[in-house]
């Protein structure tokens, strides 16, 4: 489809709602869902589980929301990897008391870094693995190439999850009050596709000297899947 040939990025509604405007509340729901639909949670915790050589002791998720998303992360990890020291980097700090004690419950500890993402990772310190998902895509390819190079100075191994920009992909987001998603999440899914990624895209951006071998493919019908590892190859 020529309007999927390039990239298109457009406001969504939920990145200016406040925190606990129903709407933004129904949307997060609504993207709790999506991603359990999409695969998410299991093609990030696998691409963890291959690429992350040892047991990691921190782990940071960039654009991390209500914490929802790695906590399903987490429980495919757990018994493998113990106490791990998980910070989570958003704008809103929306982790629940109940949230938080879920996370104990499976022996990870979580702090939340509440900033904008250029501003978090420039005071971040170094971490075993930093992920991101659906988050990526909000950004212009000059910004992710900034993004791209700090994710590349405070970790050997990032992981990504992205909307896959494709027609069947664009078709589904445009069907989604068939499960009930509100409005705002009806607009922002097919903006989210038309922004999303194909292709290597995501590996043209990422720094050329830093040493890292990369994977980048679809995953499923909805999902462009990106790894970044310092030295060997995937």
């Amino acid at each position: 489809m020529s309007e999927l040939a390039q990239r298109r990025l457009s406001p969504e509604i939920l990145d200016d709602l406040a925190e606990s405007d129903p709407r933004a509340v129904a949307s997060r729901g609504d993207l709790r869902r999506l991603n359990v639909l999409m695969g998410n949670p299991w093609i990030i915790a696998g691409l963890l589980a291959r690429h992350v050589e040892a047991p990691p002791r921190r782990i940071l998720e960039i654009g991390a929301g209500d914490g929802a998303f790695m906590l399903r992360v987490a429980r495919r990890l757990a018994k493998r990897w113990p106490k791990v020291e998980l910070t989570l980097l958003d704008r809103q700090d929306l982790l629940t008391p109940e949230r938080r004690a879920a996370f104990a419950a499976i022996g990870w500890s979580v702090e939340v870094l509440q900033a904008d993402v250029f501003e978090g990772l420039a005071a971040a310190e170094r971490f075993d693995a930093v992920t991101a998902n659906l988050f990526l895509h909000h950004f212009d390819d000059a910004a992710l190439r900034t993004l791209f190079e700090r994710i590349a100075s405070i970790t050997p191994v990032f992981v990504a999850t992205e909307p896959w920009r494709a027609g069947f992909p664009l078709m589904a987001s445009r069907m989604l009050r068939v499960i009930g998603a509100n409005d705002v999440t009806r607009h922002d899914a097919p903006a989210s596709v038309r922004a999303g990624f194909r292709g290597r895209e995501l590996s043209g951006l990422w720094p050329a000297d830093a040493g890292f071998a990369l994977e980048e493919r679809r995953r499923g019908p909805f999902t462009q899947a990106f790894a970044a590892k310092a030295g060997t190859s995937p």
